[in-house]
C-alpha cells in the first residue's frame, strides 16, 4: 500500500508505506512523528526527511560516514536502552545539514545525528569528542564520495 505526501518543495508523491518513519520523541524543535527519507538523487550522499504531516517541512540529511569519515557516534548506555537501541552499528545514521548559499559556510550537525533502526527514528545526543553542532561541511571529501554511500 502506498502513502501521498504532500510536499511544498517537491510536488505530491507516494512512497511504500514501508518507508514511512515513526520518530516516537519528534525531531529536537520539531513538531511532528512521521517521516520519509527522499531521495532525489539516487547514488547521492544527501537525502531529504520529509515529513508526513507537514507539506513545507523537509531536512536535508547526509549519511555522516560518506562526507566525514572520521565520524564517530558515542551514545550513553542508559540512552541506548532508553530507545531500545542494542547496537548502533545495525542502525542507518544521518546528520542534519545546514544548507548556506555560500557552499563552503554549510554545515553538519554531528552533535545530534539522526539513528533510524527498524523503520523508528530517534535523534540521540553524541558524547564523542569532536561532535560538534555546527560542524564545517568538508566539500573536498564530497568530491571524492563514492556513489554507493547512500543506503
Amino acid at each position: 500500500m502506498s502513502v501521498k505526501i504532500e510536499s511544498l518543495r517537491f510536488g505530491a508523491f507516494e512512497v511504500d508505506e514501508n518507508q514511512v518513519l515513526e520518530f516516537p520523541r519528534g525531531l529536537i524543535g520539531i513538531p511532528g512523528t512521521g517521516y520519509v527519507l527522499v531521495d532525489l538523487s539516487p547514488g547521492a550522499a544527501f537525502r531529504w526527511l520529509h515529513s508526513t504531516e507537514n507539506p513545507a517541512f523537509a531536512l536535508p540529511v547526509v549519511d555522516p560516514s560518506a562526507v566525514v569519515p572520521e565520524f564517530v557516534l558515542t551514545v550513553d548506555k542508559a540512552e541506548r536502552e532508553r530507545h531500545g537501541i542494542e547496537d548502533i552499528a545495525n542502525c542507518e545514521i544521518y546528520v542534519t545539514v545546514k544548507a548556506d548559499p555560500d557552499p563552503a559556510a554549510t554545515t553538519l550537525n554531528l552533535r545530534a545525528p539522526i539513528v533510524i533502526m527498524e523503520r523508528r527514528g530517534y535523534q540521540l545526543l553524541n558524547s564523542a569528542p569532536g561532535a560538534d553542532l555546527r560542524a564545517p561541511l568538508p566539500l573536498k571529501q564530497l568530491e571524492r564520495a563514492p556513489e554507493s554511500v547512500a543506503r
